[in-house]
């Protein structure tokens, strides 16, 4: 029969997945530990753990001396030859150990280390389970929680679902089953090794190959997926067969697909988008329900210039911005949405040499637009008095009188220097004057009336 050391260490060894030999290493350590802190500490001790006999031995090695000064490294030789009767003079013996009585302090010592031990073997069973599981939705239930943090139980282990990880308005109690995205795996023994989030945008995107079998098999791909957790989503994506909607099969028998992940992430609202190409396509699908009238597309500075009804300008921004902002996150290009009339103005001589004058944005360009000052020439002949009423501030419309002025002159210096480059290439080009005298005569009708006097 096995002993009952033996025993523990197999039962040990199964309950927890940690290797046999760890285990009957970090015990030989913890005897090691606790033999010295009992015995002295500069005895040079060696544990063994005898499987045939399911016991620990431990032996501690001695010089043979004919006196001895050091009983903890020495040993006299009338001693040494009653252990070995052929053992010499300067001889290293081993001889074996009773150690039936530790002591409390020397046992304590050797169940914090035996307890290290397996906490640092085990802390590696996890990793190793874990680490090529990253990205992963799993399943556990709430076990407590911790300063804002809830610890779940996932039953070999526990994780940690931080509080920046967790959905906002979004409550859990004890024995709540919950499901998260596996964000990190640590090797660590101090803390959780689990790291969960709710909020991830990976999160998002598990959560629709797990309802939607067409993206498992690779027919639907989701080229891009962002959020505002607990409110608002879009995710992009595209078929890889034509005959396969990726937006119908995102959706689902009547939405039954899109419900179940909306259900997961408490209400909220998903915009699946058809990805396109062509950025124009692309972000008039994004910005959906609002209708688009116009892309203006600027590739090197990867911006859009989007043009949208009047009545479509709330819709199309959003509350807050949520959903331009949004689009601009799917698609990775900054995007400016103005309505109609405001494109219109935009392109107005006189609406573009307000903007160009230092100190005036778009916002304030508006303000002087809709009271009458549409340029920057009648800026500048502005009075301060009439001016400061619109911007607050007597100081600042001085200001941007001096900028509007030096803008005015900038300008015509420009068309100045334009025009007196342009005259020598005409007088460069036209014929001498004899020679294009009747022709002009001719053309202007005056040939024939000499002929008629």
């Amino acid at each position: 029969m096995l002993s009952d050391l033996r025993r523990i260490i197999d039962q040990i060894s199964r309950d927890k997945g940690i290797d046999r030999a760890l285990l009957v290493e970090a015990l030989e350590e913890a005897v090691a530990s606790a033999a010295k802190k009992k015995y002295g500490q500069r005895r040079e001790i060696e544990v063994r753990f005898n499987e045939e006999l399911g016991e620990v031995e431990v032996f501690q090695f001695r010089i043979v001396v004919d006196e001895v000064e050091d009983e903890q490294t020495e040993i006299s030789l009338v001693e040494a030859r009653g252990l070995d009767p052929e053992v010499q003079l300067g001889d290293e013996l081993g001889s074996k150990m009773e150690i039936a009585d530790l002591g409390r302090i020397a046992a304590q010592s050797a169940k914090q280390v035996i307890i290290q031990r397996m906490k640092d073997a085990e802390a590696g069973v996890i990793f190793d389970m874990y680490k090529d599981r990253k990205g992963e939705v799993i399943h556990g239930i709430v076990q407590r929680f911790e300063r804002g943090n809830i610890i779940v139980n996932l039953g070999r282990t526990d994780a940690i679902l931080p509080t920046s990880e967790q959905m906002p308005r979004r409550s859990y109690r004890q024995g709540d089953r919950v499901r998260a995205l596996l964000l990190d795996v640590r090797e660590s023994t101090r803390e959780p090794q689990l790291v969960l989030s709710r909020t991830n945008n990976e999160f998002l995107t598990k959560l629709f190959a797990l309802e939607v079998p067409e993206i498992a098999e690779g027919i639907v791909k989701i080229i891009n997926a962002v959020r505002e957790p607990g409110v608002r989503a879009k995710i992009a994506v595209a078929s890889t067969e034509s005959d396969v909607d990726p937006v119908g099969a995102c959706v689902g028998m009547k939405g039954s697909r899109v419900q179940n992940v909306v259900q997961e992430l408490q209400g909220e609202r998903i915009d699946i988008v058809p990805w396109n190409p062509d950025p124009a396509k692309y972000v008039s699908n994004a910005l959906a329900p609002a209708v688009v009238s116009m892309v203006v597309v600027d590739e090197d500075k990867k911006t859009l210039q989007v043009v949208v009804p009047d009545d479509q300008l709330s819709l199309a921004i959003g509350r807050g911005g949520q959903n331009v902002r949004l689009a601009s996150q799917l698609l990775g290009w900054r995007i400016d949405v103005c309505s109609e009339e405001k494109y219109a103005k935009l392109m107005e001589e006189g609406y573009k040499s307000l903007t160009r004058v230092e100190g005036v944005d778009e916002r304030l360009a508006d303000r002087l637009y809709d009271n009458d000052i549409d340029s920057a020439q009648e800026l500048a002949a502005s009075s301060v008095e009439e001016l400061a009423e619109l911007v607050g501030d007597a100081e600042r419309a001085q200001a941007l009188i001096d900028s509007a002025q030096r803008a005015c002159a900038a300008s015509q210096a420009a068309a100045v220097a334009a025009a007196a480059d342009a005259a020598p290439e005409a007088a460069g080009d036209a014929p001498a004057a004899g020679e294009t005298a009747a022709p002009a005569a001719e053309a202007a009708g005056v040939g024939e009336t000499v002929d008629r006097e």
